[in-house]
């Protein structure tokens, strides 16, 4: 692929691990990029990812071969007046949203068509900003690509070409596909696990018994409400007749389940659970959804002083590095006292190596 120059409006968690993936594979490509923040494009500049980058508009953005909004969908709409005026012709304007209807809708207002081409990569973290960006954050990652109605399919395979080159794996959907799908398997499980956490908040005892042995059964469920409050407001009412109608449904299996419930339904309840697992497990495991897959096991550990120490300190010597590690008190649903968490599958393997090899018991997930 030829060298190419590439724009970046917004430089986020999302924008901001696109760009260090194309740094990464294509470090021939000349990086621009906008971002209000002087702190951000000081770090981007600083570690290489971008070639330049501005606090204001600047003529090489409006000369990139492809630009990338980054910004929330109300503020990428608003840039899309600026660049329909300004972009060469052959410009492929994409975006990062979770919420695809109103920006199409926004390009054909702007009769940007021609150039648009939707894009979702469906990865992310419970943390914000380009200080949390990595280069590998999209690898493995399906990247839902929708394209405008009248682009052309030679612009669209370049692009799934790019996204492809970086790692990650291109699905074409159209935008109303997308909006449903994505609010039934992304913005429908923020709820839940929000609605969760609320509900253990209300209703725990004055001592606080629910928040104090909430194991990992509870924590794992309930991980992305740890998620931005002003992000997942926004995609809720962007998304909003989507995420109702599944809501409905939801809400219609709960009403259910409780019947079985109060009802002793034993046969009901067993073809829940079972239903449940059954298509749980068939689920690839491989795949980086909205909700990433976490590496971890659990392992058998003697209270001694210095027990947690020994393991960390092994791992360390082997080079594998430790994202969180700590011990679960409740084990009513786990096995293994001690929960060590990692960044990625290959530090997992060489622990889970290391620890059997020095006569540790690992129990995986």
């Amino acid at each position: 692929m030829e060298q190419l120059k590439i724009g970046f409006i917004g430089l986020g968690l999302i924008g901001g691990s696109i760009a260090k993936a194309i740094r990464k594979f294509h470090p021939d490509y000349l990086l621009y990029a906008y971002a209000p923040s002087p702190s951000t494009l000081a770090m981007a500049m600083a570690d290489g990812t971008i070639n330049e980058g501005f606090s204001q508009f600047d003529d090489r953005l409006i000369e990139c071969d492809y630009i990338f909004l980054c910004a929330p969908v109300s503020n990428n709409i608003e840039y899309l007046n600026f660049l329909k005026a300004h972009i060469k012709p052959t410009c492929i304007i994409t975006d990062v949203g979770s919420v695809k209807g109103d920006i199409h809708k926004a390009v054909a207002t702007c009769n940007l068509n021609n150039n648009f081409i939707g894009g979702h990569p469906m990865a992310g973290s419970e943390k914000a900003g380009y200080e949390n960006a990595r280069d590998y954050l999209i690898e493995n990652a399906y990247y839902i690509v929708t394209p405008s109605e009248s682009i052309g399919i030679v612009q669209v395979s370049a692009f799934m070409e790019l996204i492809s080159s970086l790692g990650a794996i291109p699905m074409i959907l159209t935008y109303e596909e997308h909006d449903y799908v994505t609010a039934a398997i992304s913005h429908l499980p923020h709820i839940i696990a929000s609605s969760l956490v609320n509900l253990v908040h209300y209703i725990d005892t004055e001592d606080a018994h629910m928040k104090s042995i909430a194991a990992g059964g509870f924590k794992d469920l309930t991980r992305i409400a740890s998620s931005s409050a002003d992000i997942w407001q926004q995609i809720c009412v962007e998304n909003s007749e989507n995420i109702s109608k599944v809501l409905d449904e939801y809400i219609k299996l709960l009403v259910q389940a409780r019947c079985f419930v109060e009802q002793h339904n034993e046969t009901a309840l067993y073809n829940l659970f079972n239903n449940a697992r059954e298509f749980r497990n068939s689920v690839p495991d491989a795949s980086f959804g909205p909700i990433k897959k976490v590496f971890m096991f659990y392992c058998d550990l003697y209270d001694e002083t210095g027990g947690i120490a020994s393991i960390a300190t092994l791992l360390a010597s082997n080079s594998i590095n430790i994202k969180n590690i700590g011990i679960t008190h409740n084990r009513e649903f786990e096995e293994g006292v001690l929960r060590i968490e990692f960044y990625d599958e290959e530090a997992c393997t060489s622990a889970q190596e290391v620890l059997t090899n020095n006569n540790y018991t690992l129990h995986l997930r």
